[in-house]
């Protein structure tokens, strides 16, 4: 049996749990390192008048105070290079560095950083959706994706629903915090150990800040301790202030974010507010769909426009749409540039739509799973995207039908009605959503992946890919597409630390492809080395017959001619001969993802190689006078092809469910009117625990190919977050029970407060 789609476990698992597993912090300090921290900017807006370093340069083991003044460059930014590393002339949100500050002790640059005094004219600022419109204070152009007559197909409408679907932010909450450390190399050089989910990033902001080419800059990454996007485009900033430091002095820099400092400067998921009008039919059948969508980017651009449009192109989720106008504008505010995060703006696409599907089964007092699946796309008719895009190889029916049986939705739902009408202190609801989740990144050219195959005597193989592991299992599955080109087991391949020295050029590990792309360039070099090994196998078999490459077999550590399997040789025998026969035992292999494009000047193309798609199924427990939930059951089924491993693709199932139950409930930011974030650590942000898991969690998947990706597969890492709406729509139900036919317009998070508000609302 071939290693590829055998259950083996992550290979950092041990590690892990035993804590031997390395993190950038857990790198053994290096002589003379200087330890890095910043002042951070006490206002949202405000312009400096002064920055007085005197007392802090004072401080026994104070090193070195570096501001804007002592970069080649301070503007950079991954789409719009709007963003200033250290604040110049004004500061633009609280806790904006101003000042990097270098000492021979944590405890030197603590104290520094209390004595820096920065006299700042505090102005008014921009700190919500609402308030950025009014101002007109925009990112980026207006987008539009647009199908159809909408005017037309609303006026025709027998049913036209207005509303605004506003969603809140989230924090990623990894458990690794933003960390850096910066060696000062020969020739001016950089070698810098980053926490990034894209060290060729790092390697070139660092590069563009400090005026040094690209050939100046190594990045390395081992592993993440979480990032979910965090570390997309961010992990650039405490970089650079570490490699400043080691510019500057000659000498080792380390930064590690605290948790309250990370939480407090770093960007978040996107919160949006999304205005909107459908047109349906009086069986549900949707019409027309108009919708304006608004997010809050924060001070700087950062990726705010890609996640705008990923969200434009999830608006439509699984349902065909006849007629849509879906147009977008990132709103500028005093807030951190909020950034990537698990799902990059598709969830909150997708919970427009789900909650609008919810509100059109209240009006017409049906069921919305029959709305569902009046609207849901087909194939061959019925199935092309409001952008144009054709959803091949759908299984959306399959899936709703499947989990329909297996939840014993219909059963359920009738008795949830029943429990509703007598209890006098909790409620109960459920709802079935879908997820039909674009696989590719927004951007054409991002969609490439380079890697190094090196084969040693032992027969013994190393990998070196752009991909970054954090956490989510990607090392592991290249390292048994790897072994299984081979026929070998996992344990004769090692994936080595991600390095710019080893893979130039290379894109962010997010968009869910880190495995489909770096897995499929590893492919390359693969059957490039194996196309070279099978003719010296030939030769080694044929005892003086014509040798026939293409019929040469690797399995089980073995090679031989699949048409006489009786002679075979050991994998080591015939790496040993190319060796002697000055056979090259490396190579480099290269994958561009075919069949993609998208012009936003049209808002058509193809932006998606393939979908992803799935169905859950949630109850929910609601306390009428607490408001606290309990997610009592949930079913997830999922198409997502043939799994490379499949115990790690439902690490990620279940991982990004609950995760994304977390952005459903109870994940609320909260913020002072200055815009300070109050809920910055453990004791005031809560994200999910043992206890928030579904007391029944059935977690399953179709096993279908999918014919356009690397061994049949599919990209297992946001989409399944997207299926968590479900419990949020469930919520949505338990309230309609008490909301008297009026579609319940909740907030997402449904926290507790918000629960016990709409309650109350609808009750007086």
């Amino acid at each position: 049996m071939s290693i590829v789609g055998r259950d083996i476990p992550h290979d950092s698992a041990a590690g892990h749990v035993t804590g031997e597993s390395l993190y950038v912090d857990d790198i053994s300090p290096a002589r003379n390192e200087l330890f890095v921290d910043f002042y951070p900017s006490p206002v949202s807006h405000g312009r400096i008048l002064s920055v007085d370093l005197a007392a802090a340069a004072a401080v026994p083991g104070v090193v070195g105070l570096y501001t804007a003044s002592d970069l080649h460059n301070n503007r950079f930014g991954p789409i719009i290079g709007d963003e200033l590393l250290l604040a110049e002339e004004t500061v633009v949100f609280m806790g904006q560095p101003i000042v990097v500050i270098a000492a021979e002790t944590k405890a030197a640059a603590k104290l520094a950083r209390r004595l820096v005094s920065v006299d700042i004219e505090e102005l008014p600022p921009i700190l919500t959706i609402d308030e950025a419109i009014a101002r007109e204070e925009f990112i980026g152009d207006l987008l539009v994706i647009k199908r159809g007559d909408v005017e037309a197909g609303l006026a025709a409408a027998a049913h036209v629903l207005e509303g605004t679907f506003v969603s809140g932010g989230q924090d990623h909450f990894y458990l690794e915090s933003q960390a850096a450390i910066a060696f000062p190399d020969e020739l001016g050089a950089i070698r810098i150990h980053s926490s990034t989910q894209n060290p060729s990033e790092v390697q070139h902001v660092i590069a563009h800040l400090l005026g040094l080419k690209l050939n100046q800059v190594v990045c390395e990454t081992k592993r993440m301790g979480g990032a979910f996007g965090g570390k997309e485009c961010q992990a650039t900033h405490p970089a650079a202030m570490a490699s400043l430091v080691a510019q500057k002095t000659g000498r080792p820099a380390r930064i590690v974010f605290n948790k309250d400092d990370d939480m407090q400067v770093t960007g978040k998921r996107h919160p949006f507010q999304n205005r909107y009008k459908v047109g349906f039919s009086e069986q549900g059948e949707i019409t027309a769909l108009e919708v304006q969508m608004f997010s809050d980017g924060g001070a700087y651009a950062d990726l705010s426009t890609a996640v705008m449009g990923r969200a434009m192109t999830h608006v439509d989720n699984a349902y065909y749409i006849p007629h849509a106008r879906i147009a977008g504008r990132v709103c500028r505010t005093h807030t951190p540039p909020n950034t990537a995060f698990r799902g990059f703006g598709g969830p909150q696409g997708v919970a427009t739509i789900e909650s609008i599907i919810e509100d059109i089964g209240v009006v017409l007092n049906i069921d919305p799973l029959e709305v569902r699946l009046r609207n849901c796309y087909g194939n061959g008719e019925r199935n092309s995207t409001p952008y144009g895009q054709v959803v091949h190889h759908n299984n959306l029916p399959v899936l709703f039908d499947e989990l329909t049986r297996r939840s014993d939705y219909r059963t359920r739902r009738e008795e949830i009605a029943k429990f509703n009408d007598s209890s006098l202190t909790h409620l109960k609801g459920i709802s079935l959503t879908a997820v039909k989740f674009g696989i590719s990144f927004n951007t054409r050219f991002l969609n490439q992946a380079n890697a190094l195959v090196n084969i040693y005597l032992d027969g013994t193989i190393q990998v070196s890919t752009g991909a970054t592991e954090m956490g989510q299992g990607v090392n592991t599955k290249i390292r048994q597409l790897v072994a299984g080109a081979f026929g070998l087991e996992a344990e004769e391949v090692l994936v080595m630390i991600t390095s710019t020295e080893k893979n130039n050029n290379t894109s962010a590990t997010a968009a869910s492809s880190g495995a489909d792309l770096n897995g499929s360039a590893a492919i390359d070099a693969c059957n490039r080395l194996r196309e070279r090994l099978s003719g010296v196998a030939a030769e080694m078999l044929a005892d003086g017959d014509n040798s026939d490459s293409e019929k040469i077999v690797f399995e089980d550590g073995f090679v031989f001619d699949e048409s006489n399997d009786a002679r075979r040789l050991k994998f080591q025998e015939v790496v040993w001969e190319a060796y002697l026969r000055r056979v090259s035992l490396g190579e480099h292999g290269f994958y561009a993802t075919p069949g993609i494009d998208w012009d936003w000047s049209t808002g058509t193309g193809n932006p998606f190689r393939y979908f992803t798609q799935g169905c859950a199924a949630s109850e929910v427990l609601i306390d009428r006078f607490t408001g606290e939930v309990k997610v009592v059951r949930a079913d997830v089924l999922m198409d997502i092809g043939k799994p490379i491993n499949p115990g790690i693709d439902r690490g990620q199932m279940t991982g990004a469910f609950i995760q994304g139950v977390g952005w459903v409930t109870t994940e609320s930011l909260v913020y002072s009117e200055r815009g300070e974030l109050l809920s910055h650590s453990p004791t005031t942000y809560k994200i999910p625990n043992i206890h928030d898991v579904p007391e029944v969690f059935n977690v399953d998947y179709l096993d279908i190919e999918n014919p356009v990706n690397i061994a049949g597969s599919k990209a297992t890492g946001e989409p399944p977050l997207l299926l968590a709406i479900s419990v949020w729509t469930a919520i949505k139900h338990a309230i309609s029970f008490t909301s008297g036919g009026v579609p319940v317009q909740l907030m997402l998070p449904a926290t507790n407060e918000e629960i016990v508000m709409k309650l109350a609302k609808y009750a007086g």
